[in-house]
């Protein structure tokens, strides 16, 4: 039986990969306590979160 609360992870990780992409495309500052996010610190969560989701996907199919 399939779990359907890794499925609901697997696609808060993939929306939050994708929302750090958008980010990166649109290029969005943000600033966190007065201090700014530099852009490379949304790509290296994009890829992590999107290599997190994609193992979790396949972990949950086999």
């Amino acid at each position: 039986m399939k779990k359907p609360a890794s499925l609901i992870s697997v696609i808060f990780i993939a929306l939050v990969a994708l929302g750090h992409l958008l980010r990166l495309f649109l290029n969005l500052d943000i600033v966190l306590g007065g201090i700014p996010v530099p852009m490379w610190a949304s790509g290296v969560a994009a890829v992590f979160c999107g290599i997190l989701a994609i193992g979790l996907l396949r972990e949950r199919a086999g």
